[in-house]
């Protein structure tokens, strides 16, 4: 019971703070799937973006599992129901569209490779 009274601040804190996890992933999973998706998606193509500024090109497989480790860190419940083939289709969508943006934004450009080798 000691053990209660002393450390009561920080049952609360837990407490609170599982409330509040808890009604994120609420809030996220009562969104409509495809809302999750774009956010999926969105975040696939700053992933995508990081791991060819941090790898440069020529190392696909390497990017991919980059990716891949980043992405099953960040939504491991998505990671659990979607196959590795479905996530790399996913990754080839964000690649495409890095890609363009790599086109025409000379600003992207720079981020990602401020050499001008890509």
């Amino acid at each position: 019971m000691n053990q209660l009274i002393e450390n009561w601040s920080l049952i609360v804190a837990l407490i609170v703070l599982l409330i509040v996890l808890s009604g994120a992933i609420f809030m996220f999973f009562k969104q409509p799937s495809s809302t999750q998706l774009r956010k999926v998606k969105a975040w696939l193509l700053l992933a995508v973006t990081q791991a060819e500024k941090e790898l440069g090109s020529g190392t696909g497989k390497l990017k991919l599992r980059f990716v891949y480790d980043l992405f099953i860190t960040k939504f491991t419940w998505i990671a659990r129901i979607i196959s590795f083939e479905m996530f790399t289709d996913l990754v080839e969508d964000a690649l495409d569209e890095m890609r363009e943006m790599l086109k025409n934004n000379p600003a992207v450009f720079n981020l990602v490779d401020p050499d001008g080798d890509v």
